[in-house]
């Protein structure tokens, strides 16, 4: 009996261990919808206008320059879309290999850490410029954004998180009205939701009041949200805490 108490107390322990991890993702996803926030904020107003992760506004933007209209460059949207498609395909052939595994995979986590280089060659682009880029710089730089908002948002899909990207709302906003209708998702799923759209919020209005008050610090934001989130993972989800149980309390 006293081994089965045991085993019991483990078992709890564990029930405990994954209530936690679930609530580091929620806040994780959170954190990473805003640095995306953030960096939409800043490339639209400091690049051309154009997104670096919101790709449904840079499709329309390219419209716009398809019937002659008013619309940032067509060469800055492909960059950045094209930065973006790069990233997606990258961090995809990293993750696939773990999907599924966990609340949140290690290779998620590897994902986001290689994403940092992308952040990384942007901020020393940005400071080289002084923050002014010139046109053809501001290319580049929506690129490696597009490159790093593509691989972050792979590997947030890889955690299957409904109508949770970090780099969109639209699903979000379908979810959580629609399920006025019938109330059928959990507390708990529409507190997530409610989340990525305040964090959204939230990362746009840090990024533009960065961009008006401390320009040349201003991509410093995103970098350190991913350095945060990736070192919080590394702490939270890649320490082991499996409990295996024995055959013989298997069979109880």
């Amino acid at each position: 009996m006293n081994r089965v108490k045991v085993m019991q107390t483990k078992l709890m322990t564990k029930t405990g261990n994954q209530a936690v991890e679930l609530r580091v993702r929620d806040l994780l996803l959170n954190v990473l919808t805003v640095s995306s926030g953030a960096v939409d904020a800043i490339s639209f107003l400091a690049l051309g206008k154009v997104f670096s992760a919101f790709m449904t506004g840079n499709i329309a933007f390219l419209g716009f320059r398809a019937a002659g209209a008013d619309g940032p460059s067509a060469v800055a949207v492909l960059a950045s879309m094209g930065g973006f498609a790069v990233g997606v395909y990258a961090s995809t052939r990293i993750v696939k290999r773990s999907e599924g595994s966990g609340v949140w995979p290690r290779d998620v986590t590897v994902a986001l850490g290689l994403s940092l280089i992308a952040h990384a060659v942007f901020l020393a682009v940005w400071f080289a410029s002084n923050g002014q880029p010139s046109t053809d710089v501001a290319h580049v730089l929506l690129g490696l954004w597009g490159l790093a908002m593509g691989m972050q948002s792979a590997a947030v899909r890889t955690l299957h998180v409904d109508g949770v990207f970090t780099t969109a709302a639209t699903a979000t906003i379908i979810l959580l009205v629609g399920d006025i209708t019938n109330w059928s998702a959990t507390v708990e799923e529409r507190r997530r939701l409610a989340g990525v759209l305040v964090s959204l919020f939230v990362g746009a209005t840090a990024g533009g009041l960065l961009l008006v008050h401390a320009p040349i610090y201003a991509p410093v934001l995103p970098a350190v949200i991913t350095i945060a989130v990736v070192v919080t993972a590394l702490i939270v989800f890649q320490t082991p805490r499996s409990v295996k149980l024995p055959a013989e309390f298997r069979l109880l």
